[in-house]
């Protein structure tokens, strides 16, 4: 009787009623879930403002032994990734907490990156981790605006200013500064994973900063996880079977998506974005078919 009524009392009289008792540990839970970019009003995006104060919550959690992070993300934008991986290292090491990853159904690209912030990386049997890489894609118009007769004007100050104009046509010098750009992304890339994975990546391993991507014991294999199992299963190995994993959220708001945005409301969005509400909307299809495109690469 007296160790359940130990939690409610004052610090100085638990120790005189209850002195063998003890707290229960705690794992502090953060989900990382979507495809990695800014966000804006209708248009989703994982990060760093989005979850900052949910990361800092978990870190300060009272009586936190770890945090855990659910990471399910294709990828995106390759700085909003690293301002997340930081910010979660600058916590457990201020905060000297361990820090376990999960992957669920892909943590890849951008989504791999944040699970490197990680001492240690999980994933189901059938979780995509990998896609160590940097892509850059878009459509080209030229002959589609000399079809339809539509002459293109493009006034710069400064000779680069317009590079890769996709009404433009391609001019190899402008393709080559994009490569070295991205090889620059890249190897920083491959040094943040080197340097988080160590001697556990399998480095001679030549696909592995290819782009590649593989399935959960493929990517034990190669060292970019370091086994199979569940959150809630590896936090009870570690912590024992009374650890208590406590979920840490950040409500959404209701204009973006998964903020509960109904058809009924409607008018009020109209009310609050004004005559700019259409191109809002314009923006959220393309944002969403390009989320699409991005979850279809790995099969989702």
């Amino acid at each position: 009787m007296k160790n359940h009524i130990a939690p409610f009392l004052p610090a100085p009289l638990r120790k005189r009623i209850a002195p063998d008792w003890q707290p229960k540990p705690v794992v502090a839970v953060v989900r990382l879930s979507g495809v990695i970019g800014p966000s804006q009003p209708l248009r989703g995006g994982l990060n760093l403002a989005g979850v900052a104060g949910p990361l800092e919550a978990a870190f300060s959690a009272r009586g936190v032994k770890a945090v855990a992070l659910l990471i399910n993300s294709p990828g995106g934008s390759p700085v909003q990734s690293s301002l997340i991986y930081k910010r979660i290292r600058s916590l457990a090491e201020e905060k000297g907490l361990p820090v376990y990853a999960f992957a669920e159904d892909v943590a890849a690209s951008g989504g791999y990156m944040i699970a490197c912030a990680a001492d240690e990386i999980y994933a189901d049997e059938s979780s995509i981790l990998g896609s160590i890489g940097v892509v850059s894609a878009g459509f080209g118009f030229t002959g589609l605006i000399e079809k339809i007769g539509v002459e293109r004007r493009v006034h710069t100050a400064g000779e680069s200013k317009a590079m890769l104009d996709p009404f433009q046509p391609e001019k190899p010098e402008e393709v080559q500064r994009l490569e070295a750009l991205q090889k620059d992304v890249h190897d920083y890339f491959k040094k943040l994973v080197s340097d988080a994975r160590g001697d556990r990546l399998k480095s001679d391993d030549p696909e592995l900063f290819s782009g590649a991507f593989w399935a959960g014991a493929g990517a034990v294999e190669r060292g970019l996880a370091d086994g199979i199992a569940d959150v809630r299963s590896k936090m009870r190995d570690l912590f024992g079977k009374d650890v208590k994993l406590k979920l840490v959220v950040q409500r959404t708001p209701w204009w973006r998506p998964g903020g509960g945005v109904g058809a009924s409301r409607v008018e009020d969005l109209f009310a609050r974005f004004g005559a700019g509400f259409a191109g809002e909307i314009g923006d959220g299809l393309i944002a969403a078919a390009e989320r699409r495109s991005l979850w279809s690469r790995f099969g989702l």
